[in-house]
């Protein structure tokens, strides 16, 4: 079976083509993904319509690369998958609407994926230590989603079949660390930058807050964090301007920063395994890819000696790859989508897949 899968759902076109073989293994033929991260950062963030105007403009070549890189025609396709959402509703038609023309053209069911149970099954695809997924479907497990606009804490009993236990009541981590290096005047996405300045700071220099990690349940907040930075920054600064800052005094925030939205997420995650008594972590998302979070996330697991699944750095961001795979796994299951399936910016991880 061979899916090719389209993901357009914020400030990232991209196309995959995965393939199942007889023993059940999956690999990926082919991810070819066009960045628009040069355009929105002058802006400081995503521009909607600049970036469904994009998409526009660069899924056909895509479509036809992906195509031509995995040697295959669009008869040998055997379903097409797009993200149907959540993300933003002019990005989320570009994509979704050329994976329907597509199955219609060529007479193959098409298939609305979850953006956000992409990333969650996106570690069994290519985990870090492994090139191809042997799992026809993934195994039960803990999942912790943490991207730009999600932070999920989830009980996956089977495909299609998760039990939300926490997620953030305000901002997500990933969408804390861009807000935060928006105030310190760093280049977008902030992620990755804190993390590169981090490494050579001191986090115990600034005393930030940890919300929610004494609260009885496994929900976050890091809404408060960045509130926090914001009144830090003129006590450190003579005007809060984050350019007044000297280089060891920005690493050192942004250590503080990391370890915070860090300590915060482990600690959560290791309650989460001892409720649920599961004995694997599987980990996506944009933030996963944080190498203080993994480094941390490998202590805990070592400790509570359960199996970490972390992905492929190329699968943490948003990718085709995470789509086309789980599109493959739904039509494996014989589940499809109407193709009057609409777009929904605000999707739940539930009510999306017409079964049988």
């Amino acid at each position: 079976m061979r899916v090719m899968g389209i993901e357009s759902s914020c400030d990232e076109t991209a196309v995959a083509m995965v393939e199942e073989s007889s023993t059940s293994s999956v690999r990926v033929l082919c991810s070819v993904i066009s960045t628009q991260i040069p355009l929105h950062r002058q802006y400081g963030g995503v521009i909607p319509e600049l970036a469904s105007r994009n998409h526009s403009g660069r899924l056909p070549q895509l479509m036809r690369e992906a195509l031509q890189k995995s040697g295959c025609t669009v008869n040998q396709v055997d379903a097409f998958a797009a993200t149907g959402g959540p993300g933003l509703a002019a990005a989320l038609l570009v994509g979704h609407t050329a994976a329907k023309a597509m199955a219609l053209a060529a007479r193959k069911p098409f298939i609305s994926v979850n953006h956000l149970e992409g990333h969650l099954l996106s570690p069994f695809l290519q985990r870090e230590d492994a090139r191809i997924s042997d799992v026809p479907v993934p195994k039960p497990h803990l999942s912790l989603v943490v991207s730009g606009g999600h932070s999920l804490l989830l009980h996956v009993h089977g495909l299609g079949n998760y039990e939300l236990l926490g997620r953030s009541q305000d901002d997500a981590a990933g969408e804390a660390y861009d807000k935060v290096a928006k105030m310190l005047d760093l280049p977008y996405p902030g992620g990755p930058e804190i993390d590169k300045l981090a490494e050579r700071g001191d986090d115990s220099r600034f005393e930030l807050p940890r919300p929610m990690v004494h609260s009885n349940n496994f929900d976050f907040s890091f809404s408060g964090l960045k509130t926090a930075v914001l009144y830090l920054l003129p006590k450190i600064t003579p005007n809060g301007n984050p350019h007044e800052l000297t280089e060891q005094a920005l690493c050192d925030l942004c250590a503080g920063v990391r370890a915070a939205i860090t300590e915060t997420l482990v600690r959560k995650a290791q309650l989460a395994l001892r409720y649920t008594g599961q004995h694997t972590l599987a980990v996506s998302g944009g933030v996963s890819c944080n190498s203080a979070l993994r480094r941390e996330l490998a202590a805990m697991c070592a400790d509570e000696n359960v199996e970490l699944i972390l992905p492929r750095p190329e699968l943490t961001t948003d990718n085709a790859a995470m789509i086309a795979y789980a599109g493959l796994l739904h039509a494996r299951a014989e589940e499809s989508s109407e193709f009057t399936t609409p777009v929904d910016p605000n999707l739940t991880l539930a009510g999306y897949v017409t079964r049988g």
